[in-house]
């Protein structure tokens, strides 16, 4: 996309831009698109400031579609060709989504200094781990210093305090140096608070339909097909601009389009013909609580075409058997068969009674024509921490085995693992909910929520820290010197070594359902997950020990805890894993 000032403005009747302190006006054209006269193209200088001042107002406000904010969003946007980097990545062609291992982080508590660049320093870390894709929590312009980025507004822009524009290219770049490809995720369900200013341009809202955030993002009203043009250009910005390598796409439940082709699945459309062009792999990833099937169904068969979606049913039943815990939506995950069918089927709610919804849920999958991995998993992520009362990890709950057990069954599941940034390591810091709106109503409003939204749960107010503290923020840095203490570096062990069993054996990649076979003894606790003919994942999660039967000329590649094979049966202490494989020889029909 070249630098350009026309901007789609169909509601003000005069429309002028002022660039560092040049006003011009600008020419009406078709469709509500305002137009720089010819004769004033010199404007287009990368680094110029500017906005526009609608119908003669005093104020002068950002552009829709602004690249740069160096002074937040309630400043002048500054213009920025992505042109003008220099691109590193050449040989870079891209990482697949089937396979691969997500790593997922916040760039302002990824490093004490919280920018992009410094991010680049943790960059081998990940290498070092076996991630195949760093995934991004939102880096678009969101009001404030500092936030979690899903209350963005300018959604073209890079956050200034992560470094802007430049500074994500250079990221970008520096993770395909590494092997490493980039996943964004992407807000396009509501927008936030404070620093929306697109109302005022045209009706990117419709107020007849509402969300959770007031009015929703107008995709099926009259003039919806501009906003959706907004937001399509906005995904194919960061893939074609930016050389990122997928979309997540957040709670996309929340998208109301009513019209015949949903905006997913013109999404999927141009983003595979980008893909095409591009000759690399592009994956569009959705959060989404339907537990429909529709999303990651190809177009052919009547689907969407997404890539893949988050599983919320994996870390619910990996979550209410590794800690016992059965309130709220845990309840109808709390028995080892409920893990078993998650592990062998997808979704544990396929249509079955939700109890905490009071109604039947979910789809069933189409397992013999959906691979595995188009199911993202993980045992905690930043909603399952950050949406506590205190921000606490799962780390900060379980003992070191119960962590390393949730590692094991999460990276040698059947479908795609993630992992929350520190998981690694159990990191002790938390992740909080943290935001610092300027303004003292909202920021007030933001701090009395969170206290109401808790107290009616009866959680001890005590632990809750207000939002707009900046000690929710600087508490929420990963400790990267945690690497160094005994129990942190075990379970990094642990990571590294599971990741390790997953690039050696391939039936621990195999994306068919039906090489997934779990079973478990609900009174003694002890659960296992067969992988294709060769590899065995065995846990207990109980306190006492266990044995299992297991076939003959099975070895032990990995353990955790105390761990015996004896004549023919696996010995598993108080919770303890291990991962074994079936040695060629001892298969029958080979040698």
């Amino acid at each position: 996309m070249p630098l350009s000032l026309d901007v789609w403005a169909p509601l003000p009747e005069r429309v002028d831009v002022v660039v560092d302190g040049l006003e011009v006006p600008l020419e009406r054209g078709e469709e509500g698109w305002w137009r720089l006269p010819a004769e004033r193209q010199d404007l287009l200088r990368e680094g110029a400031g500017y906005g526009y001042r609608l119908d003669s107002g005093e104020a002068l406000i950002p552009a829709p579609r602004s690249r740069w904010q160096p002074d937040g969003v309630h400043g002048l946007s500054r213009l920025y060709d992505p042109a003008s980097y220099a691109w590193q990545d050449s040989d870079w062609t891209g990482r697949q989504l089937a396979g691969a291992i997500i790593y997922e982080l916040h760039i302002g508590t990824f490093t004490p200094e919280g920018t992009l660049t410094a991010a680049i320093d943790k960059l081998d870390h990940l290498v070092e781990l076996g991630i195949d894709l760093v995934e991004l929590m939102p880096v678009n312009a969101f009001n404030g210093e500092h936030g979690w980025g899903y209350d963005g507004v300018g959604w073209y822009a890079v956050h200034h305090a992560y470094g802007g524009p430049r500074a994500y290219q250079e990221f970008v770049d520096a993770c395909h140096a590494r092997g490493l490809g980039v996943i964004q995720d992407v807000v396009y369900n509501h927008l936030g608070p404070s620093g929306n200013y697109l109302p005022l341009f045209g009706p990117f809202l419709d107020d007849s339909v509402q969300s959770p955030w007031g009015s929703a993002i107008n995709l099926a009203g009259e003039d919806s097909d501009e906003v959706r043009r907004f937001i399509i250009d906005n995904a194919l910005m960061w893939l074609q601009d930016y050389h990122v390598d997928g979309l997540r796409l957040d709670a996309v439940h929340a998208l109301v389009d009513t019209r015949a082709i949903h905006i997913l699945e013109e999404m999927a459309v141009e983003v595979n013909a980008l893909s095409t062009f591009l000759n690399r792999p592009l994956c569009l990833i959705a959060e989404s609580d339907l537990n429909d099937p529709r999303l990651i169904t190809p177009r052919e068969a009547g689907g969407y075409g997404l890539d893949a979606q988050w599983s919320d049913d994996f870390h619910h039943a990996l979550l209410a058997n590794l800690t016992g815990d059965d309130s709220g939506y845990y309840a109808d995950f709390a028995e080892l068969e409920a893990l078993a069918k998650v592990i062998e089927t997808g979704f544990f709610h396929d249509g079955t009674k939700s109890s905490f919804r009071g109604r039947r849920h979910g789809r069933r999958l189409d397992t013999p024509t959906i691979p595995t991995w188009r199911l993202v998993v993980c045992s905690d992520n930043h909603d399952q921490i950050g949406n506590r009362a205190d921000g606490g990890r799962l780390a900060t709950r379980q003992t070191p085995r119960q962590l390393q057990i949730a590692a094991l069954i999460t990276l040698l599941s059947a479908y795609t693992p993630m992992i929350f940034m520190g998981e690694e390591w159990a990191a002790s810091t938390p992740f909080m909910f943290f935001s610092s709106h300027p303004e003292p109503d909202l920021a007030e409003a933001v701090s009395t929520g969170r206290l109401e939204e808790f107290s009616k749960m009866d959680w001890d107010t005590s632990t809750i820290v207000d939002p707009q503290d900046p000690a929710a923020f600087e508490r929420s840095k990963l400790n990267w010197g945690e690497l160094d203490g005994e129990v942190h570096a075990e379970i990094l062990a642990t990571y590294r070594d599971a990741i390790a069993l997953r690039r050696t054996y391939p039936d621990l990649t195999d994306p068919r359902f039906e090489w997934v076979a779990a079973r478990f003894d609900p009174d003694s606790h002890w659960f296992v997950v067969e992988r294709g003919e060769t590899m065995t994942v065995a846990v207990n999660f109980d306190m006492d020990p266990v044995e299992i039967e297991m076939e003959d000329g099975v070895q032990i590649l990995l353990r955790v805890g105390d761990v015996q094979l004896v004549e023919g049966r696996l010995q598993l202490g108080r919770q303890a894993a291990a991962v074994l494989h079936l040695e060629a020889e001892a298969m029958p029909g080979r040698s």
